[in-house]
Formats: structure tokens, C-alpha cells, sequence
């Protein structure tokens, strides 16, 4: 079902998942700013493959078709863009402040509140977005780690509004990594984000958990971390958890 907006969005009570459905739009040669949503998800994604919690329709879930004039190599610094936008979008019409931690979640006080997925898709970039709104609980094995605007505010608020202000912050932020260059990116980030330099953290490898303090980021856009044992190492990928 289509909303009626100069914006084409497609809007589903209920979707497997919305980055899927955003792919065949992409395919099928979807102009920059289409965007499909939905109230649940039965299959959302996460980063590495995760699934993203998507059962609640107090959430706010979607994939936004973008078409930037950068190159796949940028793909990273597009992560951070989106994160600022959805972290300005949050504090200026909720009043919540956020923190970024890299790579790609929003907090509040500490506890998830967006996280961010993107993917190429012929040409396009697959921006998914998944924001806690109105949710008043979660499942146990997330209420220590997730929170959504309503339990933080104690207000509700009207996602599909929300979802305009996001896509037009999107653009915007967007916009100024194709004509500022990745490090204007970099300094927004640097500047929003606690988690970026001296923050004690353990970041999730393959090979194994690593600890040691945050170090700035690369000009790719990638967590520097010097490690308890004196080595500076790149984070390419990972999960970064903070140390108390």
C-alpha cells in the first residue's frame, strides 16, 4: 500500500524485511528517496547476518533507496552519515540526546536505540533504518541493552513523521559527504560519538575478543584501537562494547 506523498514510499502492516523489498525496487530502477516501511518485520536485518527485532509496531522500520554520486569504497563513511542523521533527527524533534558508536548505532543513556544497515544494490545504496519509537518493553534478553524514545521520554511520538524528517535528514547528510568529502563526515562523527577515541572498549573478532581503548578513526572510516597489549589495530568490522 502506497501513502498518499511526493515521496514514494510503500508502506507494509506486515514485510519479511524492508531492505529485501527495497532491493527489487533498486533493481527495478527506483528513484533516489523511495523508501519502503513497515509496522513489522518477520525477518529484519542486522549487521553480520543478524536478525534485527522488528515485532513491535511501535517500531519504526525501513530502507531508503539511495543513489549518491560516491564510490563503493565510501560505503562505511555512508554508515556514519546515516547514524548522524538519525542521531539529529531523534534530538531535535524528540529533545533525547544521542551517542553514535561505531559503526552503526544510536543510543540513548547508554542502550540501542536505532541500529543501521547498508547495502549496494545495482548502483544503489540500501540505506535500512530500524528506530525504537513507542515501544514500552522488549523481550527479556533485550531490556538491559535496548531502549526506544517513548520509555526515555515518557512521550509518544508519531513515527510517520518521524520517517519524513529522517529521509530529508538523510538526504541532507548525504549531501554534505558529496560535497564536503569523507573527512567532513569524519568530524561530525568524531565530534557526536563518546565511542570514537579514549573510550575503553572490547570489540567482538573472529579470532576472539579484543580489549583495549578507542584511537580515532582511519580516513576510511574505521576504529583505530590500542589494544591492552600496546598494539594499534584497525577495526574493520566488529561489535564494540564499552568497558565499565
Amino acid at each position: 500500500m502506497n501513502e498518499p506523498t511526493e515521496r514514494p514510499i510503500e508502506w507494509h502492516s506486515v514485510i519479511d524485511s524492508t531492505m529485501r523489498r527495497a532491493a527489487e525496487l533498486a533493481r527495478e530502477g527506483a528513484p533516489p528517496g523511495a523508501i519502503v516501511g513497515a509496522d513489522h518485520q518477520s525477518a529484519g536485518q542486522g549487521r553480520l547476518g543478524r536478525p534485527w527485532h522488528s515485532a513491535s509496531a511501535g517500531g519504526l522500520y525501513f530502507t531508503m533507496v539511495l543513489r549518491p554520486k560516491l564510490a563503493p569504497a565510501d560505503l562505511p563513511i555512508i554508515t556514519m552519515a546515516l547514524g548522524l542523521a538519525v542521531a539529529d533527527t531523534v534530538q531535535m524533534f524528540t529533545g533525547l540526546p544521542c551517542d553514535l558508536r561505531w559503526p552503526n548505532d544510536v543510543l540513548a543513556n547508554g542502550r540501542k536505540l536505532a541500529g543501521i544497515l547498508t547495502q549496494m544494490q545495482d548502483g544503489a545504496v540500501l540505506a535500512g533504518v530500524g528506530l525504537n519509537v513507542n515501544q514500552a518493553d522488549f523481550p527479556p534478553e533485550l531490556r538491559e541493552i535496548a531502549t526506544s524514545i517513548i520509555l526515555e521520554t515518557g512521550t509518544e511520538h508519531d513515527k510517520h513523521f518521524l520517517l519524513r524528517a529522517l529521509a530529508g535528514n538523510i538526504e541532507s547528510h548525504v549531501h554534505i559527504l558529496e560535497t564536503g568529502g569523507v573527512n567532513a563526515i569524519l568530524r561530525l562523527f568524531t565530534a557526536a560519538s563518546s565511542y570514537v577515541a579514549g573510550r575503553r572498549v572490547s570489540v567482538e573478532l573472529p579470532a576472539g575478543d579484543v580489549k583495549g581503548t578507542t584511537a580515532g578513526l582511519t580516513p576510511e572510516g574505521f576504529l583505530r584501537l590500542r589494544t591492552d597489549d600496546g598494539e594499534e589495530i584497525t577495526i574493520t568490522a566488529g561489535g564494540v562494547r564499552p568497558i565499565d
